[in-house]
């Protein structure tokens, strides 16, 4: 009799994520044929049927990181040919370039840049912003995707940054949230898929949207 092979996704570990929760997350939305891998190996990574970027924290020790533990490689072979998705700072390592910590060359998978609020960012009426945006807010869909699918437009997502994606072409535009000014929240290539805020901390939505990439096929 012969059994079904699981899907595997991996969850990439370069230090810098918030793994335990993405991991939880991931398996609360998947099913019995999917299996939620952690891990650091390249060879891993390459084996998965479906690839995750987390990442918290600053961009310059992401990327140093990524690359202390050859791990960039295997990052954008997985982006060339499989499902892949990339979470918070994870979208702004797929970015050209960051201007955090004085300028920081990023992963350019996506033309663009991740750019700061400002310590004196403010509201259209003049009233001043907390930077970090942290808490929820609404993302408005831009694209129709299939990691859309079950979640409404203008569903409130959970955000934890202080820099925002500009994306160099507008029709890789997935979603768009505001504060202060309308800013990048979701890109989309091909089989590549990225968001700024936290799906495992976004309730519903966030796990809708797990359980939309573990079924994807990487088809726009």
């Amino acid at each position: 009799m012969s059994t079904q092979t699981k899907s595997i996704v991996a969850v990439i570990d370069y230090g810098m994520g918030n793994l335990h929760s993405v991991a939880k997350a991931l398996e609360h939305a998947a099913d019995e044929n999917t299996e939620i891998v952690v891990t650091s190996d390249p060879a891993v990574i390459d084996a998965a049927d479906r690839v995750l970027l987390p990442g918290v924290g600053a961009i310059r020790d992401c990327i140093a990181e990524m690359k202390a533990q050859g791990l960039v490689p295997a990052i954008q072979k997985a982006m060339a040919e499989k499902p892949f998705m990339a979470i918070c700072v994870g979208i702004q390592s797929l970015m050209a370039h960051s201007e955090e910590n004085g300028g920081v060359d990023c992963l350019n998978h996506f033309d663009g840049n991740a750019l700061f609020f400002g310590n004196n960012h403010k509201d259209v009426d003049g009233t001043k912003l907390k930077v970090p945006h942290m808490g929820w807010n609404q993302v408005t869909q831009t694209m129709n995707h299939p990691l859309w699918e079950g979640i409404e437009s203008g569903a409130r997502f959970y955000f934890v940054h202080s820099y925002y994606v500009v994306a160099g072409n507008k029709d890789e535009v997935a979603g768009t949230c505001n504060y202060g000014h309308d800013f990048c929240v979701a890109l989309a290539r091909d089989n590549v898929f990225a968001v700024q805020f936290h799906p495992e901390k976004s309730h519903k939505d966030g796990l809708q949207l797990y359980k939309n990439f573990i079924h994807w096929d990487g088809k726009p």
